[in-house]
Order: C-alpha cells, then structure tokens, then sequence
C-alpha cells in the first residue's frame, strides 16, 4: 500500500492556514439512507475521551445570568443558541446547563432570544437584552470581521454579516423568497435559488442579491460556507419573525418599546408562576426516527400526542418515578395551599401514581387539574393536591398538540374523526414531522405490520362519497370498459362508466374552466407529502394524482388515482386543488379499479416479457372492452375478470383470457429475471397511461437492446469521460465530506464545494431515467452506465457480471460497491458525463498501515463517516481510471470553535491498541 513520505507537520504548523469551519447545521447531503453500524460502549469510549474536565461548582441562577449578559455584551452581532455551552465554557470553565438554555427566552431581561430554523433543527439566535437583530453592519465592522475569519476563536459561532446597507427590497419580493424558503427544511444553496425563483414565480431573480445576501436576512438565516458570498445556505425564519423583519426599520426606532414589551413579558411569567420557576418549552425532535403515542384527540387539527425516545417518554416516567419516592418518603411534604386556577400541582393519582397537573377549575372541595404529561383532565380531592417542588419543573409538559397533514379542511368531520380516533389512540406510531411550529403538521405511519401505513392517508378515505363508489358484481357483465394500465406482473387497471366518473369529468372541467383565469402558478405544491393528492397536467387535461415517493426536493413519484399509472414528475409541475373545489375532489373514490385475468394456469406465477407485452399491445390500442367478473378478492382489492374486445363478446373462447393463455408467450420464463416493485407496480412515462416498456434482464433479448441503442437520441460511447475531478496541491488543505469510511487505510471522500452540483445532478437523473425507454446494446465490464439502485440514479461502473443476472457495480460519486439486477441499468447519457466523478478513494496519512481490527474500524467510521471534514494531501497514488486513483491526506475535524481535532492523532493514541500489524 501507498505510504507518504511527507513527515508530519508539527502541532503550530498545523494550525497556520485553517480554511473556512464547518458547522453540524450546514452537513446538508444528497446520499441514500444507508445502515450505520454502531457499537455504543466504544461511543461512549471516544465521548469520554473528549469530556472537558470539570469545573468549581455551579453558580448560582443570578451569577448565570450576570455571565450570559457579559458573553452578550461582547457578541453584539447575536450568538447562536447551540453555540452558548462552548462559549461560556471558554470564558468561565464551567458547563452551562441545558436547563438554562431552554429557560433563555423566559429571561427577557437577560437576553432577546429569535427562534430560527436550521436544516432540520430549531436553533435560536441570542442578543443582548431589549436589542433587535441588526439588518446590516457598516463598512468597518465588516471589514474588521473579514480580518477575523480564521483567527477569531468564535467566528463560527457569530451571526456572518457582509456586505454594506442595501436598498430596501419589496415585501412582495422578500415573502416569495419565503415561499420558496419555507420548501426547504434543510435549507437551501443560494445559488440555487434564482432558478427555482423564476421557475416558480416566472419572473427573473435579481442576480446581484446573490452577492450581497444580507439583503435577505430580514426574512431568513444565511449560513456561510466559505469567505465567497454565494457560497451559503439559506433558512427561512419562523413567519412571525418575518412578517416583523419587514418593519424592522420602524422598530429600530423605537427601542423603548421593546424594552417596555419585553419587561412585561417578564412581569407576566412572574404573575403566571409565583414562585418565579418557568418550565422548559418542549422541543421537537429533528434527529433520527421519531415515533409518538396519541393520547386523544378533538378534531385532527388538535391532535394530542407524546414523544416517544429517550428525553421523552423515558424522562417522564423516571421522573414521575422520582415523584413518587420524593412524595411517599419525604414526610415533610405539604399540601398546596392558597389553590390558583393556572396553578401547577403535584396530585397523588389512582394506583398510586404521582402525576405533574395545571389547576383548570375550583368547585368547593372538587379540584379539576389537566395532567400535562398525560394530556387528559380529571377532578380530584383538594387532600390529594401537593405543592409541586423545583426540582420536578425541569422537564418540559410531554403532553403537545400536532396537526394532521392533508385533513385540516375536515378537521371536525364526525366519521373523519371516529376513524382517526380508532386507527390512532393509544398506539405508538412513526411520525413525519413536515412543519415544526407551535402545532407541528405531521403525518402518522403505522408500522407493526408488514407493510407502513400511512394513517393521514387511509383515514381520508372515510370522507369518499359512498354513492359514487362502484361495486363491482360477480357473474355481472361490464362494457365500454376502458383498460387504463398494464404492470409487469399481469395486473391491470380499468375504468367503467359509472356516476362517479361522470362527477369527476365535471369538477375536473370546472377546474380547468378556473385555471384559464386564475394563474395556475399560484396553486404551486410549497409542502409535498406521502399521501398528498393534488392536480397533475396530462394529456391537456388535469388529472388527481397522489404523492408515493419523494426523491429529492423537486422530483417524486405520483399514483394517477383514476388510471392507476405511476409515473416521476417534477414537483413544480403539481399544484394544489383551489380550496372551493377540495372536498368534491376528495369525495370521489378513485376510478380506477385493479383486475387480473381469469383463469390462467396457476403456476404463471411472474409474468414474461413476451406476454406482458402482448397484453398491453392487445389492450392498450382498443378504446372499449366488455368484461365479466368471475371472482373478487377483497383482502387484495383486486377483481378476476374475462376482457373481451366487443366483437368478441361474450364468446369465452375468444375473450382476451384464453387468446393469452394458448399463445406461445410462457416458454422463456424461467430464462428472464424480472423485477417486480412489492406493489406490482413500476414506472411509467408521465405523457401516457400505459407503463413504460419492461425492464427485461435476459441476454435473449439482447437485439432488443441494440436496436434501441441505434434509436434517435441514445446514450453516447461509453467510452466518453467527464473530466478528472481536480485536487488540491500536496500540503494545501481541501474541505471534503466523508461519504464511505471502512478503516483508516481505506475511506471516501467527496469535494465540499461541489456537493450542491451533485445534488442537481442526481435529481436531475431521476427525472430523466424515470421517463426514458432506451436501454444498454450489450452490457460491458469496465464501461460507465447509470443504475438504478433504490430509488435514486447513480453514475457507476460495472465491475462484474455475474451469472445470475447480477451485476458488480461501483458508485463514481459516492464509493459504494453494490450488487444489482441487469435491467437496473441504463446507459450514461453525455449530459451526465460532464460532472467529474466525485468520490475520491483515500488513507489517512500519520498512522502505519495495518491491518485494522472490527472495533478500531467501528470507532473510525463513528468519527468521520457524514461529516465535513478538512483534508489536507499528502500524496496522489494516480491510475489509469480516475475512480482507481487514491490519495493518502491527513484529516482534520475543524467543527469544535477552538480545538481542532487532527484524526490520525486520535487513531495513533486510541485506536492502534486495537489492531495489530500486517
């Protein structure tokens, strides 16, 4: 293996040219969920390996308080909220505890707290007490903090400020940009958003914004990723904060007022709880799966719920735990007195449960107290109501309110929130979290059986309008039938003429008689979901479409409701139902109804190629079937009917069944692998109601391949290369992204700086390969081809071909190895070429090359696996093929505001131990 002959640089040396630090809330990543191994003891090793040593004893809440307003005071440009423990930790050698950080905003005289979004994180912006976060610096000030960019100790730590006092812009403008904004959860790159402005709002983006970004900071947060000023992420603020940004300069002037605003709050918390203890707001969670326990509900818009998890649930019942030794042992606890409606209490509740409540009402001797951690409301006996004591105030009410997505409009439908209520109370569910707000709109998914259910959406079926339902009748006969979809396992859609359709044809015409004078623009999808129905144009007429899959921010996979299709689309090319016409849309049941064919031989089992497409060119060209139902299979919701073309009908021995079932089409099955998605269905072309042509996986169909290959349009030479992915020179330091990391001696990384051209790429092969029809002439090892691998499009190179219709591939961008069907892959068309290939194989220099054991390799992968990271090369080891070209660099994690932490230090102090040599 390759060694540096380069010496390791001294400690000072190291730490002369540090570039531009990462923070954790700008680890924005195009990449698949992929399993990541753990192993929490050796965790909890390299933790404890970076506790910082323990200070004198805590200081009192006023000193605290005292401090935080010094920190401020030298921080007038505002610190962000995850950033204060490091900060005080520096100044004072001591830690700050997190029940301080959540009591901040009830501390108006301490500071002005402004609750912000990062990525997926609520985070909080501080400033001095009473001050308004400032719009702009001067000439000077910027200067002065240029100048600091790599010496300062918190200049990642800082709100960035650029740029001089700009001209105001239009409050029109500025909340479009927040429109867009509000898409975007993780945020997004700036340089991203004039295309996304003028697709959405078809009007073009005052490019000199982009250089001058402060001129948007009134309505949200720009993150800086380097010294360049279009390099940054932008965040949209809460919409209070904003609809306040755009009077700002009004409120500049007058500082009296928020003063006198913010010492009333204060008095109001003190009148609100006498003994001046406030209770930590509960914060939602934004890291890892989330599941809740639905308590009970009114309506779907007032939905009760508790977080399930470690600082949740588990924290609740240790500390109704600690209540109940505290209460049952303590013979110097007493009942509450002076009793306050608003008044929080500790009650001794049935089976001997010791429950934290709010005092909602006082009748006599009756007291009736909503629990809070439990969300329900009982009276009980005044000997049964304790003072509540300090120590039980830390964690915050469990009990939250949430909002179910898609079902706001019938929020109070009886039989909508019967159904909930049924599918919901008591159960433990997986939750989506799409707006994190006072009331989060989340969608619920029930995922004990095997299959996930999506509860927002099975729910809204309850509102279909019964009398528009069709039943279909065994032994009845159907014409005028219309075939809609064909799918790679047999099944098939079909409409019949009913009531239903006729409703449908007419609200659908309504709408578009709507849209010819209302701008359909103004119905752009801002928050798509799973389960999301809403308008898709297709053959010059609108269709209902419900959102299946969500690739990327702009690409997703939607079911046509009436024919079945799945197709890929754009989410700009969706718009929501205009409201005056939602519940008619969602009161019709879908039209299209699944059906198989009768009586085929049972062993069919998958279907070949030769015979789905002989069915789809029989059904798919004729305009009217008639049909007979023999069977229906309700646990599958799919009927077994005989078709038949109408001149043919009702002659059994001519139906469409038995032409199928004694044509020559099933001799080649055990010849083909075919790949069938769980729910028999596959992708189709957006203009057509037909599935897009089989993927077929056979050699024996290998002309097939050629011919398309020769087809108008098709993909380039394979052996067409995009340019080598240039590195920095040896010594120079990099910011790279730890995409893939086995051991020290072999890991992946990608360019910092062209992860936001990554990101458009993969999205933009999604849209292409989801409508395409070409595929490979011949499969070749060593050559370039996309591949579908779950479901996103990587650009790879196939490694092997394997016997089984397998094939070896290696993702270019991302330095995966995977093992995939042949009819996964399609052929690397030019306009994907052009982006270097983005994964560079790597070893970290500093540390002897050895073979590294199981734990050091888990610890390692830990410590750098999807982070951002700064490399420094100190050798290039070239080869033939960019993707087999390795470089050996030191790694530096630059996140921490004053420690940089150099990760072949940390593997030669800890990790050798556990290895032994080659």
């Amino acid at each position: 293996m390759f060694k540096s002959k380069t010496e390791t640089p001294s400690r000072s040396e190291k730490r002369l040219t540090v570039p531009p630090r990462f923070q954790k809330e700008l680890q924005v990543h195009l990449s698949r969920s992929s399993s990541v191994d753990s192993n929490d003891n050796l965790n909890t090793s390299v933790a404890e390996t970076h506790t910082a040593a323990p200070g004198p004893s805590a200081a009192t809440i006023n000193e605290v308080q005292s401090r935080i307003k010094e920190i401020l005071s030298k921080c007038s440009s505002g610190v962000w909220l995850s950033k204060m423990p490091q900060l005080y930790r520096e100044m004072y050698w001591e830690e700050l505890s997190t029940t301080v950080l959540h009591q901040l905003e009830n501390w108006p005289h301490v500071c002005t707290v402004e609750k912000v979004h990062r990525g997926d994180q609520m985070d909080g912006l501080l400033y001095p007490a009473g001050k308004i976060p400032p719009v702009a610096k001067s000439d000077s000030e910027q200067e002065k903090a240029s100048q600091n960019v790599t010496s300062s100790k918190a200049d990642s730590l800082l709100k960035p400020t650029t740029g001089t006092t700009p001209a105001p812009l239009s409050s029109d403008f500025k909340q479009k940009v927040v429109n867009i904004l509000l898409k975007y959860s993780s945020g997004l790159w700036a340089n991203a958003l004039p295309k996304l402005y003028q697709d959405t709002y078809q009007v073009k983006f005052p490019e000199d914004i982009l250089n001058n970004l402060e001129l948007l900071s009134g309505v949200c947060v720009v993150d800086y990723v380097s010294e360049v000023p279009r390099k940054a992420i932008l965040y949209a603020k809460p919409q209070r904060r904003v609809d306040e940004s755009l009077n700002v300069a009004e409120k500049v002037q007058k500082p009296d007022d928020v003063k006198a605003a913010a010492e009333k709050q204060f008095e109001e918390s003190k009148d609100q709880y006498p003994e001046n203890i406030t209770v930590p707001p509960l914060i939602i969670p934004s890291e890892g799966s989330v599941s809740v326990m639905v308590l009970e509900l009114k309506n779907t818009n007032e939905v009760l719920i508790r977080y399930v998890g470690k600082d949740y649930s588990s924290a609740q019942e240790q500390m109704e735990d600690d209540m109940k030794a505290y209460y049952t042992q303590n013979s110097a606890v007493s009942l509450a007195q002076s009793l306050s409606v608003g008044q929080l209490v500790a009650v001794h509740a049935e089976e001997d449960a010791w429950l934290r409540a709010r005092i909602i009402s006082l009748e006599d001797n009756r007291i009736k107290v909503c629990y809070v951690d439990h969300g329900f409301s009982e009276f009980v006996e005044s000997n049964s109501v304790y003072r509540l004591q300090k120590q039980f105030y830390l964690l915050p009410f469990q009990a939250a309110k949430c909002k179910l997505a898609g079902l706001e409009v019938f929020c109070d439908d009886p039989a909508l929130v019967k159904t909930v209520e049924s599918q919901t109370c008591s159960k433990i569910l997986a939750v989506e979290i799409l707006e994190k707000s006072d009331i989060p709109l989340l969608v619920l998914y029930d995922t004990s059986g095997e299959d996930d259910i999506n509860i927002n959406a099975t729910c809204r079926k309850v509102l279909y309008d019964k009398s528009l339902e069709l039943h279909l009748q065994v032994d009845s006969l159907y014409t005028n039938v219309r075939v809609t979809s064909v799918f790679s396992d047999g099944s098939l859609y079909c409409q019949v003429p009913c009531k239903g359709l006729s409703r449908l044809s007419e609200i659908l015409q309504k709408i578009e008689d709507y849209f010819h004078y209302k701008q359909a623009s103004e119905f752009n999808i801002l928050l798509p979901f799973c389960g999301k129905i809403c308008l898709f144009p297709s053959k010059g007429k609108w269709a209902r479409v419900e959102i299946q899959i969500i690739h990327t921010r702009r690409a997703l996979d939607v079911q046509f409701m009436d024919t079945g299709t799945v197709a890929t689309v754009k989410v700009s090319e969706l718009r929501e139902i205009p409201p005056q016409f939602l519940k008619e849309v969602i009161a019709i049941p879908p039209q299209a109804i699944k059906c198989c064919l009768a009586d085929l031989p049972p062993n069919t089992g998958m279907w070949t190629p030769d015979a789905v497409q002989w069915l789809r060119d029989t059904v798919m060209n004729c305009p009217e079937f008639s049909m007979k139902v023999v069977k229906q299979d309700g646990s599958k919701g799919i009927a077994h009917i005989y078709l038949f073309v109408p001149e043919n009908f009702p002659d059994m021995e001519r139906s469409v069944n038995r032409q199928i079932k004694n044509a020559d089409l099933w001799k080649h099955q055990k010849d083909v692998f075919l790949s069938v998605t769980p729910s028999g269905t596959s992708s189709t072309k957006v203009a057509s109601d037909a599935v897009s042509p089989l993927q077929l996986t056979s050699g024996r169909l290998e002309k097939n391949f050629s011919d398309s290959a020769k087809e108008p349009g098709s993909a380039v030479s394979a052996t067409d290369m995009p340019p080598p992915l240039p590195l920095s020179k040896t010594g120079e330091l990099m910011d790279v992204y730890v995409s893939v990391a086995c051991h020290p001696g072999h890991f992946i990384v990608q360019p910092w700086k062209e992860l936001h051209n990554l990101e458009a790429l993969m999205e933009e092969m999604i849209l292409y390969y989801s409508r395409a029809e070409e595929k490979p002439g011949s499969i070749e090892k060593n050559k370039l081809y996309a591949a579908k691998i779950g479901n996103q499009w990587y650009r790879v190179v196939i490694k092997g071909i394997l016997k089984n219709g397998l094939l070896s591939v290696y993702e270019l961008d991302y330095g995966k190895h995977e093992l995939i069907s042949i009819d996964k892959v399609q052929p690397l068309t030019d306009t994907f070429r052009k982006l270097p290939f983005q994964a560079i194989t790597a070893q970290l220099a500093g540390v002897k090359n050895q073979q590294w054991s199981e734990e050091a390799s888990i610890v390692f992968r830990n410590l750098v696996e999807k982070k951002p990271l700064v490399a420094q090369i100190q050798a290039v080891n070239e080869s033939t093929n960019y993707w087999d070209r390795k470089i050996v660099a030191f790694l530096v994690d630059t996140s921490l505001p004053e420690t940089d932490i150099w990760i072949h230090d940390f593997v030669s102090q800890n990790l050798v131990e556990f290895s032994k040599d080659d």
